[in-house]
């Protein structure tokens, strides 16, 4: 396992959010929330090396949560230049890996994130989030991986080496993301008809665990 104190975490925050229309997806309220400050929220306790967030601007300031902000300028460039400019932040920090985290998925738990950080076996480790399916972020990188990110171009990102991981299976409405104002509305939608934050299947009744 690779301990959350040698590890850095990477939140991208800086997508254009083109699907999403006019309002900055992160800022839109779910459940009293920001979009953008549920995975925040559900990681605070996790004690990481350090906390980036790589950012566009816009509706939130996530220095007030304990990240260092860190501007992508180019965000035309594509996912993986947010993704360079978190990795050359924790190559400094002497980190033995990084947790890459998409601020737009607000139904990540630190319980999967333990699962990542304990299936992280070797500084070459990739360990992906899977529903089951195909594997997705969060995902983990080792330190010898470093010079793989940062040679990345383009929307692609890290795919390939995704692929090629380990993958960690969890339920798949824990890694739903929001990208456009439909997905936003299905969440709240399920929420509200019973209640209850949805863990596993969102249309089965029986995977609804009731709120805090």
């Amino acid at each position: 396992m690779i301990a959350a104190r040698d590890c850095v975490l990477i939140l991208l925050a800086a997508g254009r959010s083109a699907r999403f229309g006019p309002q900055n997806k992160l800022g839109a309220d779910l459940l009293g929330l920001p979009v953008g400050l549920h995975v925040v929220t559900a990681l605070e306790d996790i004690p990481f090396r350090a906390r980036l967030a790589i950012s566009g601007g816009g509706a939130l300031d996530f220095s007030t949560r304990g990240y260092t902000v860190i501007q992508n300028d180019q965000q035309d460039l594509g996912m993986s230049e947010s993704v360079k400019l978190g990795v050359a932040r924790a190559r400094e920090m002497e980190a033995a890996a990084v947790l890459i985290v998409l601020a737009d998925m607000p139904r990540v738990t630190a319980a999967h994130i333990g699962r990542l950080l304990d299936a992280a076996d070797s500084s070459d480790a990739v360990v992906a989030s899977s529903d089951g399916r195909e594997p997705k972020p969060p995902v983990l990188f080792g330190r010898d991986r470093f010079d793989a990110l940062l040679s990345l171009t383009g929307d692609r990102g890290a795919r390939d080496l995704i692929r090629a991981g380990h993958h960690v299976v969890t339920s798949p409405a824990e890694l739903i993301d929001i990208d456009t104002p439909e997905d936003l509305e299905r969440l709240r939608r399920a929420v509200h008809a019973t209640g209850r934050f949805c863990t596993s299947d969102p249309t089965d009744p029986d995977d609804w665990e009731t709120s805090r």
